[in-house]
């Protein structure tokens, strides 16, 4: 398995998830973050604001369809044709264990 975590603008989460949900991938946490990028924030007149509003998915996944998500997410997410700064980014990690809460059952 492997956990997927993907920033996006927040104005993106609900197009995300709906890709996500056509394509057969329902389970995904959703957490409203703050933050900044390459960009160092984003400097409207003389103010310069450092904590940028972003939603973070997370997904626990098999690894073999790591490339669809990852496709959907980056379609889904990119602003306009090109992309714009902001637009996010996507890690990946293994996972070692994962159990279920009400069952106590290891998962993998």
């Amino acid at each position: 398995m492997i956990l997927i975590r993907a920033i996006i603008r927040p104005d993106k989460k609900d197009e995300v998830l709906a890709e996500l949900s056509q394509a057969g991938f329902n389970a995904v946490t959703v957490v409203d973050v703050v933050g900044r990028g390459k960009q160092k924030g984003i400097k409207i007149g003389g103010v310069v604001y450092d904590e940028i509003p972003k939603t973070l998915l997370l997904m626990a996944v098999r690894a073999e369809y790591k490339q669809e998500i990852i496709k959907v997410i980056m379609e889904a997410a990119k602003t306009g044709e090109k992309g714009a700064y902001g637009d996010g980014k996507i890690f990946i990690t293994p996972v070692s264990e994962v159990y279920t809460v009400s069952s106590g059952m290891k998962e993998l």
